[in-house]
């Protein structure tokens, strides 16, 4: 995406992330954990920003050689142009230079636009973690993508 760069989370992008992510979660996660973030030993933390604005972010963990992908958001209205896939990429190629060699997420089974990027990029569904989600209590997919490679 043209003019899309991506920053290290700082404590100054939280407000606005707070913002996408009360549009993009149903169950969203409180300041304080993206607090929590800013410090992580093993967590990894991209925000997407244009033109200065935060328009999405995503997060993972890395844990030995696999990166669990925690948190993606896209602003409401950068959606549907791309950005998703290229933060997930961006988040998969730092998990390679940490020295990932695979990559596992849970997603809303009802989320079929997240699931089809998710396998866009070479994650398959493996199984479901039942009533995973809090304030619906819909399942979860699990994802794994085996051989991470750069991108």
């Amino acid at each position: 995406m043209k003019g899309v760069r991506f920053e290290k989370l700082t404590a100054a992008h939280i407000p606005a992330i707070m913002v996408i992510e009360r549009q993009a979660h149903g169950s969203p996660w409180s300041e304080r954990s993206f607090q929590n973030e800013l410090d992580h030993v093993f967590g990894e933390f991209v925000v997407a920003t244009m033109n200065g604005d935060v328009v999405g972010y995503a997060g993972e963990w890395i844990l030995a050689d696999e990166a669990h992908v925690t948190t993606v958001a896209v602003h409401i209205d950068c959606r549907r142009q791309g950005l998703g896939k290229y933060l997930m990429k961006e988040l998969l190629d730092r998990a390679v230079d940490r020295g990932a060699v695979c990559s596992t997420l849970e997603v809303r089974s009802g989320n079929e636009a997240a699931i089809q990027l998710y396998e866009s990029l070479g994650y398959v569904r493996v199984g479901t973690r039942k009533n995973y989600y809090p304030d619906n209590k819909e399942d979860a997919v699990v994802m794994w993508l085996y051989e991470l490679e750069p991108r």
